[in-house]
């Protein structure tokens, strides 16, 4: 449950980052079946944005974004296919899948925040 309430409180973070930065939040926790999860849906200047979002909470060897793993990386390109789909959205709609990177302290504020544009390319 802890990390449930964390990835929310990092997805909050990125949400208000993002809106602070001139991109419209379309959705959120996008679902679909059983195939997996978009954590946010944004757009910025006629492009679809798809947001994995990582957050850690503690002082750590490793850095939030390296969970993404190639599993998750082709994970998300099927779930951006997929909502492209569902949303009856043209295949050649401009988009792109960034990552942002959300470090908290002990007290839950916001130590680092990255955000890697265009992080993930479609292998098909």
């Amino acid at each position: 449950m802890i990390n449930k309430v964390l990835g929310q409180q990092g997805e909050d973070i990125a949400a208000a980052y993002l809106e602070k930065n001139s991109y419209t939040i379309r959705e959120r926790n996008f679902r679909y079946k059983s195939f997996g999860e978009l954590d946010i849906v944004a757009s910025k200047k006629g492009k679809v944005v798809f947001v994995e979002v990582k957050t850690r909470a503690r002082p750590s060897d490793f850095c939030p974004e390296d969970q993404i793993t190639p599993k998750k990386q082709k994970q998300l390109c099927k779930m951006a296919r997929i909502y492209l789909s569902a949303k009856k959205l043209p295949p050649d709609t401009p988009c792109q899948i960034d990552i942002i990177a959300v470090e908290l302290n002990g007290n839950g504020r916001i130590t680092a925040l990255r955000h890697y544009h265009n992080a993930i390319e479609d292998a098909g």
